[in-house]
């Protein structure tokens, strides 16, 4: 069974900025943690819509594919969309992580969230899944290591490694040719080793630093209607191409967990193909991006929660498999089923990014931890 990668990046509540400057306060509004509200004393600007619906439509595609892994067997459809959504769900999400990262540095105030924000919730849920492997699975044996990110949690110590590394490629002259020849090498380096699950982290890295290369304009761009009309042939044809490869082509490469040599391909072919991916997936995330509602929705206050659907989905998807739903129920990889599974795992989610769940899990994904700190580190 194959484990698929996952996101998250709440949509922040940025500061205020002088009334002189309107036209620039539209195009800063970035900031750490994207759900976390201001302190008091700083009065807070209405959340962008388009954001949080971005947010709220990658997770439930995380999710999705999530559920799909169990009851894709035997189905190329059910491969193909897969292929298609793995492609470039996981790469939105970490161009979108980046844009929100641009006004990263390493001033106390903005280590402090991260360490609050990325790294506790990575130690926390590391060990939650590891006790939940080892005990749902009946596999005593199960390790719980920091060092080796199980299931979701990879992506949460790929974004405290990106975050500490944004100063460093705000200031290169070349950031995108440079994380795209470390990207290229990661993927034709079998000994670099599974320590933080590093060859995943830097073969998504050129998304991150796309992300925080891209500006208010950017997005404009993108969201015409000129856009949204050339995506559709693009996601019809990406389909195509899919459902043909299905059977040809190993889903590693789309996890970017692993070199060429340990997929047993050669290995100038890691770097054709981190290339080949990552200029398909670019495109398939304008085209996704191009096609989010701008305007307020019913689901748009469902993107603040996205890191509690991503960090608790996995307990649901691997609960059902370790509880046999997918083998006993081997009608579920029919075409009925996949619907029934797809449904199921959307609603699923949508329920974890709710506000009760969000408040609840707040002692965990925003701990107030200002006992650990220099009372001075937020206004540094």
């Amino acid at each position: 069974m194959f484990h698929a990668p996952n996101v998250f990046q709440r949509a922040t509540l940025p500061p205020a900025t002088r009334e002189s400057e309107p036209r620039r306060q539209a195009a800063t509004a970035v900031v750490d943690r994207p759900d976390r509200p201001e302190p008091q004393s700083t009065p807070a600007k209405k959340r962008d819509a388009y954001f949080d619906n971005a947010k709220y439509l990658a997770i439930v595609l995380v999710a999705v594919a999530h559920s799909w892994v169990p009851v894709m067997d035997g189905s190329r459809t059910a491969r193909a969309l897969y292929m298609v959504t793995y492609t470039f769900h996981m790469p939105a999400f970490i161009i979108i992580s980046g844009y929100f990262s641009r006004s990263f540095d390493l001033s106390p105030a903005k280590v402090k969230r991260l360490v609050t924000g990325v790294a506790v919730p990575y130690i926390v849920f590391e060990t939650a899944y590891s006790l939940f492997r080892r005990y749902a699975n009946d596999s005593p044996d199960a390790a719980i290591s920091l060092l080796e990110p199980w299931y979701l949690t990879w992506f949460l110590a790929a974004l405290f490694i990106w975050r500490l590394t944004t100063p460093v490629w705000r200031s290169l002259r070349h950031p995108m040719t440079v994380s795209l020849v470390i990207a290229v090498l990661a993927s034709l380096a079998p000994s670099i080793g599974d320590d933080l699950d590093l060859p995943r982290v830097l073969q998504f890295l050129p998304f991150f630093v796309l992300g925080l290369q891209l500006k208010p304009e950017h997005f404009q761009l993108v969201r015409r209607r000129e856009v949204r009309m050339l995506a559709l042939p693009l996601f019809a044809g990406a389909l195509l191409f899919a459902y043909w490869a299905a059977p040809r082509m190993q889903l590693g490469w789309f996890l970017r967990d692993s070199s060429a040599q340990d997929m047993g391909a050669p290995w100038w072919s890691g770097a054709v193909m981190t290339l080949a991916l990552f200029a398909c997936a670019t495109l398939l995330t304008i085209g996704f991006l191009a096609w989010v509602p701008r305007r307020h929705m019913w689901f748009t206050v469902l993107g603040a929660g996205t890191i509690c659907g991503y960090l608790l989905h996995g307990f649901l998807v691997k609960g059902a498999d370790y509880a046999g739903v997918f083998d006993r129920n081997e009608w579920l990889v029919s075409p009925t089923g996949l619907v029934i599974v797809t449904v199921v795992a959307s609603a699923g989610v949508t329920l974890l990014c709710t506000p009760p769940v969000r408040r609840a899990l707040r002692c965990v994904t925003e701990p107030d931890m200002n006992w650990a700190f220099r009372r001075d580190a937020a206004r540094i």
